[in-house]
């Protein structure tokens, strides 16, 4: 038996404007699971396990190579933001906010990528 990928889900009341900007802005590949029903194709992808207080949430967070970049490119796209880059211990970061008011993390990590090895 082998685990071959993941499966991310992003849950919005506008999934539709959500695709739309992932397919139109971002740029994902896709495929068409069903009509209008898109499945992306991810960037490598890594997993960090993190300890809590009993809290079981999971994250999506967005690499890239450099924040500044991707943020001006993006917004020149009509993506939002909520707030400024900020400098955290494992990189610099700024939520996006998708339609729906879904928001996604996006970094430039400072740490080593698993992705890379």
């Amino acid at each position: 038996m082998a685990i071959t990928g993941a499966h991310v889900l992003l849950f919005s009341p506008e999934a539709e404007a959500v695709r739309a900007t992932l397919r139109d802005v971002i740029g994902w590949d896709f495929v068409e699971a069903h009509p209008g029903w898109l499945i992306f194709g991810l960037p490598p992808a890594e997993l960090g396990v993190h300890p809590s207080d009993g809290d079981t949430r999971h994250e999506l967070w967005l690499i890239c190579d450099d924040l500044d970049a991707t943020v001006d490119d993006l917004r020149g796209k009509g993506v939002e933001f909520t707030g400024e880059p900020s400098e955290e211990d494992f990189g610099r970061s700024v939520r996006l906010r998708l339609p729906g008011g879904v928001e996604v993390p996006l970094y430039e990590p400072k740490h080593a990528l698993a992705i890379d090895i």
